[in-house]
């Protein structure tokens, strides 16, 4: 009798540990997820500004452009160097510092539109810092994912971060022209108080896994590193490309829909917000379905990422026959959805496909890869844009078709891996 009270005792303490497990890990994506939002409010919040800002800092609608492409070209260059310093020194030791880089970054762009007459210089510089930061903490998440979780849990709490990232994109230009609408520089200010909070999160309620093993020796790790691009380069630059190309696509069809719709027809400031938030909104319901949905399985996740990029190039493409307004948005939809549906699949391949010692530097090329395609696309079509809106969506629809050429040819998963 008092073996079986023993036996109950330890089955209770644990299922309470177990569910204690539970519950904290509910926390701890909470809290990675934290970041990827903080990261895309700092960028994307400043899309349906940009117009203002060009009339406060008289500047060019390129000049504007650059506001957003500076913090992306820095995250391009650090992406890497944050990648391999989390493999060898953990994730929360990188995570944590670029928060506070990140913020004091903002505060340096606040500053400078606050009180210098000529600021523009100033603000890039400012945002040039929060780009050091962005490298080292939403690039970061995923490798540390891949760390705490397992198995189907991986890309259900990939679906989740994906998910984070796209609702920062949804409430960004609601949240940024309202912020704008008080004071037009206010949106520098409140990324600073963004990081703080998301800095706390991560600090009290991250707990990585307790047994780190010994980073491999630097020789061995590089050897490693393009063992992985020997055996895997196929698939991974597929991946690379796409993922590029679909932030290209994205952040270039909502730096034109923010200028026409203020310049053309007039919406402006919350508005405006909302009007960009529906096709984001349709690219985050999208991928939190897609997070649930595809599990391990590899072939699914290849024909999502075809399809979704299909999708998209569709889109694009039919956008060349009108102007209206509710036509543009309701194509910019469909394109939400395309990206929406392929970003969950391509972090879930490219974090379950490579081994944990070098899970960071690979999944951070990535990243820097997404930060290209940011990077490009408003400047991009600021220049496309004086030209011909006809021949902007036919090049957006041609390069889209380059991921489903990728997606297509480059990505064979094993069968049994479906």
């Amino acid at each position: 009798m008092e073996h079986i009270e023993n036996l109950q005792s330890v089955n209770s303490k644990a299922k309470k540990k177990s569910g204690d497990d539970v519950h904290n890990q509910k926390w701890a994506i909470l809290s990675l997820s934290s970041i990827p939002l903080v990261m895309t409010l700092g960028n994307s919040m400043l899309i349906p500004v940009l117009p203002a800002m060009e009339n406060k800092l008289n500047i060019s609608a390129f000049q504007s452009s650059m506001i957003i492409t500076v913090y992306s070209i820095v995250a391009i260059i650090l992406i890497p160097i944050a990648g391999f310093l989390s493999d060898h020194i953990g994730r929360k030791k990188v995570i944590i510092p670029s928060l506070l880089i990140a913020g004091i970054g903002g505060l340096i762009s606040g500053w400078a539109a606050w009180k210098m007459a000529d600021a523009y210089w100033i603000i890039l510089a400012g945002r040039a810092l929060q780009g050091v930061g962005a490298a080292g903490a939403a690039p970061i998440v995923m490798p540390l994912v891949g760390d705490m979780f397992k198995n189907d849990d991986v890309s259900s709490s990939l679906g989740l971060i994906e998910t984070s990232n796209t609702f920062g994109k949804v409430l960004s230009p609601i949240l940024g022209a309202f912020l704008a609408g008080v004071i037009w520089f206010l949106p520098f200010f409140s990324f600073p108080v963004f990081c703080t909070i998301s800095i706390l999160l991560v600090f009290f309620l991250v707990k990585t896994p307790n047994k780190r093993e010994e980073p491999l020796p630097l020789k061995k790790f590089w050897s490693n590193i393009k063992d992985t691009f020997k055996n895997n380069g196929k698939w991974l630059y597929a991946i690379f490309l796409i993922g590029a190309i679909l932030m290209f696509v994205l952040f270039g069809i909502l730096f034109y829909l923010s200028d026409v719709l203020e310049k053309t027809y007039d919406i402006k400031d919350v508005k405006k917000g909302l009007l960009l938030a529906v096709p984001l909104g349709a690219l985050c319901l999208s991928s939190y379905l897609t997070g649930k949905k595809i599990k391990e399985n590899k072939i699914l996740m290849k024909w999502i990422i075809f399809l979704g990029s299909v999708l998209v190039a569709a889109a694009t493409a039919i956008l060349s026959f009108s102007n209206n307004m509710w036509f543009m948005i309701s194509m910019f939809l469909f394109a939400g959805i395309g990206i929406g549906v392929a970003l969950p699949s391509l972090d879930a391949l490219i974090t379950e496909g490579i081994a944990k010692e070098e899970r960071g530097t690979i999944t951070s090329l990535y990243s820097s890869m997404r930060f290209i395609g940011v990077a490009g696309g408003p400047p991009a079509i600021a220049i496309l844009m004086k030209h011909s809106d006809q021949g902007l969506f036919y090049i957006l629809s041609g390069i889209t078709i380059l991921a489903v050429l990728a997606a297509i040819i480059a990505i064979k998963p094993d069968a049994n891996e479906g």
